[in-house]
This record gives C-alpha cells, sequence and structure tokens, in this order.
C-alpha cells in the first residue's frame, strides 16, 4: 500500500460520494495494492453477478508526482512474490522484459484510462484492468503509447482511434492534474482507496501490511487479508 505523505492543507477538499451503483477508485498502475484490489472488485464483481449493476470508477493517485520521482523498481520487484500469494489469478511476475523497457513513469497511462471514461466507464475499467495487466503480469511498458493503444485493442472494448484522438489534444490532462492535487490532501489516503455511494470509504480494502526496511529495500509483511470484504463492497454499491 502506497500512501500520500504529502503536506495536507489546513482545509482539504473531499471526494464526492458517487452514485448508486458506482465504486470510486483511487490508485496507481504501480501500485501492487491496487493490482490485487482491481483484480479483487472484477472478479467478485462478476461471481456476483453485478457486471451490470456496479460500474468501477477509475481515479489517479499518481505516486511519481507525490514523491517527486519515479517509483524504484526495487520496491515493486519486492511486492510480487508477496502479493502474488494472496492473489495469483491477478497475474504477476518479475519484469522479465529488457532493463530499459521498464516503465519510468505511469502518467501517459493514468491518463489513457481518464480519458477512456469520455467513452464510458466500462471502456475506461477494461483498460486499467489491461494496462495493469500489462505491467504486472507481462513486463510490457506501459509509459509508451503504442503500448497503450495496443492494451485498448485487446480490450475488444475501447474505441482506439477516440483514444488516440484525446491522447492527442490532452483532454483528460486537467482531470490528471485535478486527481492530482486531491491526492496530497487528506482525502485519499492512499492507492488503493475505494470510495461508494453510501458515503463509505475503505482504504486497501482487507489488506493489513507493515514493512520490513526501507522502501525499495525491504519487503512487505502482510499481517492480515480478509477477501471478502469485497463481497460487502459491493453489495453496499449495488443496493
Amino acid at each position: 500500500m502506497s500512501e500520500n505523505t504529502a503536506a495536507v492543507p489546513v482545509t482539504a477538499p473531499t471526494v464526492a460520494t458517487p452514485p448508486p451503483g458506482v465504486v470510486v477508485v483511487h490508485a496507481d498502475l504501480w501500485c501492487s495494492f491496487a493490482h490485487l484490489a482491481v483484480h479483487r472488485l472484477h472478479a467478485t464483481r462478476a461471481r456476483l453477478g453485478l457486471t451490470e449493476r456496479v460500474s468501477f470508477d477509475l481515479r489517479a493517485f499518481p505516486l511519481e508526482l507525490l514523491n517527486d520521482a519515479p517509483s524504484p523498481r526495487p520496491g515493486t520487484d519486492s511486492e510480487v512474490a508477496r502479493m502474488a500469494s494472496l492473489e495469483p489469478a491477478a497475474g504477476w511476475q518479475l519484469w522479465q522484459a529488457k532493463d530499459w523497457l521498464y516503465p519510468s513513469t505511469t502518467l501517459p497511462a493514468l491518463e489513457a484510462v481518464l480519458a477512456a471514461k469520455e467513452q464510458s466507464l466500462r471502456a475506461s475499467e477494461l483498460l486499467d484492468l489491461g494496462l495493469r495487466r500489462a505491467f504486472w503480469a507481462e513486463s510490457r511498458c506501459v509509459s509508451n503509447r503504442r503500448v497503450i493503444l495496443d492494451v485498448a485493442e485487446e480490450t475488444g472494448g475501447v474505441d482506439v482511434a477516440e483514444l488516440e484522438a484525446a491522447l492527442d489534444d490532452g483532454r483528460a490532462r486537467r482531470a490528471l492534474a485535478d486527481q492530482t492535487a486531491l491526492s496530497r490532501t487528506d482525502a485519499v489516503r492512499c492507492s488503493p482507496h475505494l470510495f461508494l455511494p453510501d458515503g463509505t470509504d475503505v482504504a486497501n480494502p482487507g489488506v493489513e501490511v507493515s514493512w520490513e526496511g526501507a522502501y525499495g529495500v525491504g519487503w512487505p509483511v502482510v499481517t492480515g487479508d480478509d477477501p471478502r470484504v469485497y463481497e460487502d463492497i459491493l453489495l453496499r454499491a449495488a443496493a
């Protein structure tokens, strides 16, 4: 779980309560805990038969802007085995491509996910999930525009030409900047942080974690994991 350690304004904005049937998810693509959460949201929604009743509104929690530095590869590498043991089906592997293809930023991918919302929340969901799998399970450089567009094509649910046009004119960049500003407050505490239509919110659902050593040097120590919380989250969103 990657927390926001930035200074908090005296009067911090809050996250607007989503409408019924929508779960707002603030997360970064570089975050293994977010990859776990997003996979569980999709898998649990399908198992409960709620795909037509609950949508996911993906928002950016750009760690590289909050930390003023790209995410260190030793940090993500240290998380793979531990997180994979919790949810193997999400798809994981240590980076297998050439070292110079390791992503230096997730901002283009985050912007693309936001731009896809212009088509529909479903298109955005599919692109977000595809990009997470591309990075964590397939060792693809999600910084690269061609990779982003290829993943969009592979989803079968994104209008790639429209997405490319949105990236060309930067129409989602303002939303990315606004969500970054919100991420600097205490309104959004970490990646992932979920907000529900009943006004409640859950940070890093079901997972309790601490760290052994500094990030990028040590490793995550998961002291509790209860995936059943996702049933409650989705049933409450559908109510």
